[in-house]
Formats: structure tokens, sequence, C-alpha cells
């Protein structure tokens, strides 16, 4: 039986109702101190449709205008939640009008958060709407001052590297530093102390990139090799701590955030604090080093060559996730942001993030799984990390202009991962490899399995470093495939070491993958020939079509 009374009320409640939680959120009493006979009946009218709202259970909606908190709005929905409140029936959706919302610290989202499947909680910014925080730290670059230079040295023994010597004025620059490129990665080092020798100069660096950089074995800079050795630049980097997190949410094992969406927000302008106070050496895809060292004698029981030992930390994300279900990432925009743009940290289950866009990203745009930070030891083999970020879908995303400041980051990166569905995303510049999958360099089963690269289109990658793929994998995975994407032409790195640079890249033991379908932008499906191949294990299966 139709009630069009009761639709015409509900409307008249939505026109009403974006004044009523203005003036909650903004502490504003409800009755005003003067009020015209107009006003009265429309206090009087937001009161009785306050009223029907309660009776009839109406979805509960937040408004957030510029001025306003989005922390404060989160907290009103959490109320809601604890007590019940009828306004929670059919979902919470807090609205967040067009304006800049500048994020002294991260919002919070905690598993008291959560919606559920009847009944969701929803932040929706309307266009225009930007959570922002500090714009990204600058460079000037001071030696050379266009492109980069070769290294002459690299003394592991005294920790120093040997380079042409720069003019006067650079030597004498405060705060300098080198960026230096080495092979699958970056290093960002502080200098310590120049010391001249004619057309030669002698670089020391600051602690503890000095021992990381020196000590660990791979990757270190090239001398010599198949196109030269490594190359450099000097540099001076604005000091200055800015918020380098926009968004936590965050659940524990025990109780994840369940059912909660962000749709139609602009995340943009955070920073990367970390090189300037502790460099950045790193070991691959932008995960940086907290102890590394080579073997004394190499081998250990899982591999018998290995030759050195590495404990990694995660980069710094704007948008963060850990221990979510049911959780959703849609619409969104993510610019100008210093290290990883969003990060699906760890116990992951059946989230979503589809119809993005990321663009000047400084690291990764997109991260997923683990890769066996720190505590854990990087190179052993784990299997029960994979479980931990399963049946996670990401969809139809653009990424333009990403790992901007860590050239060895990546587009899309998965690492310990099962059940991932990663198709129709496009990926158009990138400094390493576009879209990366799996993790421990190992041939074991490790529960990774059941992967999909789908209808992907992978364009101008490999800017700065070779050693790369549009699409790369590690280690075995089980049932996963690589199909149907579009793949284009290589940039040609002007300084890169080595001329290991492919459409398809299975590194380090990858195994289990079909292969079909893909093509080179102008040149058709490819096969086998234009596939690299590291190691690959037996079950692997090419075709073009």
């Amino acid at each position: 039986m139709s009630f069009p009374w009761l639709h015409a009320m509900k409307k008249g409640l939505r026109i009403l109702q974006d004044d009523v939680f203005f003036l909650i959120l903004h502490n504003e009493p409800l009755v005003q101190p003067s009020l015209t006979p107009y006003n009265m009946k429309k206090t009087s009218a937001i009161l009785t449709l306050l009223l029907l709202h309660t009776l009839f259970a109406c979805a509960g909606d937040i408004i957030v205008t510029p001025g306003g908190s989005i922390h404060e709005a989160l907290r009103q929905a959490r109320e809601w939640r604890r007590l019940g409140d009828p306004r929670c029936a059919g979902g919470i959706t807090i609205r967040v009008k067009a304006g800049h919302y500048y994020m002294v610290e991260p919002l919070f989202i905690r598993p008291e958060d959560s919606g559920t499947a009847d009944s969701p909680t929803v932040i929706i910014g309307e266009e225009g709407a930007v959570l922002c925080g500090d714009p990204p730290q600058k460079h000037t670059q001071l030696f050379p001052q266009e492109g980069m230079l070769r290294i002459l040295h690299f003394d592991k023994e005294n920790r120093c590297i040997t380079i042409p010597t720069p003019p006067l004025a650079v030597r004498e620059t405060p705060h300098l530093e080198m960026l230096l490129q080495q092979r699958w990665a970056i290093a960002i080092l502080r200098v310590k102390e120049m010391t001249v020798r004619g057309s030669q100069t002698d670089l020391t660096f600051m602690e503890p990139e000095s021992r990381l950089e020196f000590e660990h074995p791979w990757p270190q800079p090239v001398v010599g090799g198949e196109k030269g050795n490594s190359a450099f630049l000097l540099r001076t980097t604005e000091q200055h701590n800015g918020i380098e997190q926009l968004v936590r949410l965050e659940g524990t094992p025990q109780h994840p955030v369940k059912h909660f969406t962000l749709q139609g927000l602009t995340f943009e302008n955070a920073c990367w604090n970390r090189p300037q106070h502790q460099g950045h050496v790193t070991l691959q895809g932008g995960f940086p080093l907290i102890d590394a060292y080579k073997l004394a004698k190499e081998g250990l029981p899982w591999a018998a060559t290995l030759e050195n030992q590495a404990w990694i930390e995660r980069p710094v994300a704007a948008v963060g996730i850990r221990w979510a279900t049911n959780v959703k990432v849609s619409q969104c925009h993510f610019n100008f942001l210093g290290a990883t743009a969003l990060d699906f940290a760890i116990g992951i289950d059946n989230c979503e993030v589809s119809d993005c866009r990321f663009t000047n990203i400084g690291g990764t745009a997109i991260l997923a799984g683990s890769f066996a930070e720190s505590p854990l030891e990087v190179h052993r083999p784990y299997d029960d990390l994979a479980p931990l970020c399963k049946h996670l879908r990401i969809l139809s995303n653009h990424i333009k202009n990403a790992t901007t400041e860590d050239w060895g980051a990546v587009a899309i990166g998965c690492g310990y991962v099962q059940d991932i569905n990663i198709s129709n995303n496009q990926v158009d510049g990138v400094n390493y490899s576009g879209i990366c999958v799996g993790w421990g360099w190992t041939p074991k089963q490790t529960g990774m399995r059941n992967n999909r690269i789908t209808g992907n289109t992978v364009k101008d990658y490999a800017r700065q470093l070779y050693d790369a793929g549009a699409i790369y994998t590690l280690s075995c995975q089980p049932n996963s495939e690589i199909s149907n994407n579009l793949i284009g032409q290589h940039a040609p790195a002007p300084y890169s070491t080595n001329d290991r640079c492919f459409p398809i890249y299975l590194d380090a033991a990858t195994d289990g993958y079909t292969i079909r379908g893909n093509q080179i932008e102008g040149l058709g499906y490819f096969g086998k020939e234009q596939i690299g191949f590291n190691t690959p294990g037996p079950d692997i299966h090419i075709s073009e079509k």
C-alpha cells in the first residue's frame, strides 16, 4: 500500500535536515534568540520533522560544511551507533560539502564506527570536498643543474662515494642530500662531509643511512656494468615536518572495521618526513630498510645462496586501512601526496577501491598486503601472511604520474595476497614497475594464489629505473592469471644501468600463472619472446590469445 503523505514528509525532512545538522555540528541552538514569524514556523517545522524522523527511523544524514569538523561528524555517527539511535536504520551518511578541510590530525575511523550490511556508514563528498594537509616538501636541484651525473667510485670499506667535484657554492650549501639511482631502487643520503681531491670529491653521509647503504649488498650502486655507473644528483630539501596522514581506518584482528565507505572525496597534500631525518635506503618497491647487512657466510635453510638480511618498514600512507572487512573507497581523487596514497596494509577481506584517480603521487598509488615488515626478516618465506589480505578488488582506477619522490615505488603494489582482482585500471607514468604482485622471492607455497591481473592499461613505465616490468610478479602464486592487458612502450630511462625492462617480468621464482591475450600497443598480441624470466617455476602457461 502507498502512503503519499509519508513520502512527501520524508522529502520535506531531506530539504530541511541540512539546516538541522549544520546547527548540531556548529553547536548552535536550534531556537535563535530573535526570530521572525517565518523563522519561527521554520524552526517549528524542523523540530516536528526531527520527531517524525525518529518515529519513522529514516536513514541518518549528517552534514559538514566548510569551517565544520569531519571529526565531530564522525563522533556524532559513533554516538548514534552506540546508543542504537533509530537514525542508524538504513545507514548513516556523513555528507561533506564542497570546500577545503585542513586535517590537523588524521581522521581516525575505529571499529565502533562500523556499519552493517543493512546499515553502512558512508562519508561522501560532493564535488570540491577536499581533505588536505601540508604540501609535500620541495626540492632544489643544485648539481648538476639538470639531469644526473654518474658516480666515479663506491667505496664500501670507507663508506664514501666519489663524484666529479661540484662548484664551491654547492659544497658550502647546508642540508645537502644525494639522490642516488641504483638499479631498481633509489637512496636518499644526507651529506655529512665533502673532501675535495682536485676534479674528484669524496662524500660521506649521516647515520643511519650510511650504515644501511654500505652494509646491505642489494641493491647498491653499479660501478661499470652493462650501461655504466649509477647516476646521482645533489639537492636541498625544504626542511619542515608536515601532516603525513589524512585518514586512518584501523580495526583489530578481533574487531575489524566493517561496512564503511569513503566516496567522492579529494585527498590532497601530505608530506613525507622520513628522508630529512633518517635518509631513505630502500630494498625494493619503496620499502625503507631499518636494518640490513651481508651474511658472513651465505646460505640459509630456505635459500642456499642467500647472502643478505634485511628488515623493512612500511612507507607512510595518506589514507591507511588496517583490519577491515567490506570497506570501499570509490570515486575519490588522491593528489599531491608525498609517499603512498592508499594502503590496504593487513587484515583486509572483501574490500574495494574503484573509480578513483591518483595524480602526482610521491610513492606508490595503491599498496596492499604484507611485505614481511619488521619484526620479520624480509627474505624468509612466510605461509601465514597471504590470508591477511584477500578478496581485494582494485577496479577501474586511473593512476597518472606516480613515484615522483621515490622512483623505486610502483603504481599498484601487492605483497603477500590471495584472491586479488586487479582489473581495468589505467597506469600512465611511473618511474619503475607498473602493477606488481607477489613477494618473498621463493618457489615455496606461501598461500599466495588466485590473483588476477586483467584488462589493465600500462603506459610510460620505467622512466628512471630498469629491472622492471609493466606487470611484475614474484614467487609462487597457483591459479593466477595475467590476461588481456594493453601495455605501451617503456620509457628510455636515460641513466639505467642495465637493459632488463619487459612488458611482463616474471621475476624470482614466479610460478602458477596463466598468461594470455596481452598486447603491446601498436604491435598486437605477444607471447613468450616479450616476457622477462628469472628462474621461473614449472607451472607457467603462455599463449598469445
